[in-house]
């Protein structure tokens, strides 16, 4: 039977021990820094370890889910735990400078590294979710996450490809957060929303662009902090290409400044799937000194 560990059991990692579960996983082990995310695993049956080397000596194959500003620092805290050469699977968004530095730490350790990158939020598929791997131990990882009919590509070249194709997607995405949440609130304080909205469907056709906007927005204000980490390796991605991060860069800075006015709203605004509620929410939990800026 496989044995398997998260590193990270934020969103990501405690959704991927859920489904393993699901799958027939019988030993899922854990470790992460936080407090409460050793909490979350515990009462989803995780064996919680006191360090991520730990957690490694008892698994076979192990999903590295930390925030990207500690994904390097993550695969190097696994060294003295992987002389049995378990799977390390690097699903952390990151460029591909990064993925290699990451990957040469597990090699020398003794561990096989997978370049994983997840090309779709996870939460709606979970486990299941479109991944491209990279790596020489990709095919094999593949090939013993059959069972559990996950939705893996090989992606071909050096370690690193795969993360551009995932690295360079989120300039669109994270910007499309970025841009629409700074949109909405200007159009607002203008009284103009609707008409944006319908203006936007008629030059960027799609079916629910209120929908859209309210998703978008919520997104980046539940996990802007990530986002913003995660954006900073884009930025870092497109420097590695000679091209100077003229965008990629600020949408790391709506990013934090989303989830600093994410912290101060309640878990029902939050979740609202109203946007003008949603936009009243993100305005009483702007300072008034930030709105005028």
């Amino acid at each position: 039977m496989t044995r398997f560990a998260i590193i990270g059991f934020g969103e990501v990692g405690g959704i991927f021990a859920r489904d393993l579960r699901a799958g027939g996983a019988a030993e899922i082990h854990a470790f992460d820094t936080d407090e409460s995310a050793r909490a979350r695993a515990a009462a989803a049956s995780a064996t919680v370890h006191a360090s991520a080397m730990e957690a490694a000596v008892a698994a076979d194959v192990l999903f590295v889910s930390v925030t990207a500003g500690s994904a390097l620092a993550a695969a190097r805290s696994l060294a003295g735990g992987l002389s049995h050469a378990p799977f390390v699977v690097d699903v952390n968004s990151v460029s591909p400078g990064t993925k290699q530095a990451a990957a040469e730490a597990v090699s020398q350790a003794g561990g096989r590294y997978v370049e994983a990158a997840v090309m779709s939020s996870v939460p709606p598929r979970g486990l299941r979710s479109p991944i491209l791997l990279g790596g020489p131990d990709a095919e094999a990882f593949q090939a013993l996450m059959a069972p559990f009919a996950m939705d893996l590509t090989i992606f071909p070249g050096p370690i690193g490809k795969a993360s551009a194709v995932k690295m360079c997607r989120s300039v669109m995405v994270k910007g499309l957060e970025a841009l629409t949440t700074e949109c909405m609130l200007a159009a607002r304080h203008y009284g103009v929303e609707g008409e944006v909205l319908r203006s936007l469907s008629d030059t960027l056709p799609h079916k629910d662009w209120r929908g859209l906007a309210r998703y978008v927005i919520s997104r980046a204000l539940l996990h802007g902090k990530r986002r913003a980490e995660e954006m900073r390796e884009v930025a870092r991605t497109v420097q590695e290409a000679g091209v100077d991060p003229l965008l990629s860069s600020p949408i790391a800075e709506r990013q934090d400044w989303a989830a600093a006015r994410g912290r101060a709203m309640t878990p029902a605004q939050l979740a609202t799937t109203d946007l003008d509620a949603l936009l009243t929410a993100v305005e009483a939990a702007t300072p008034r000194r930030a709105a005028a800026e």
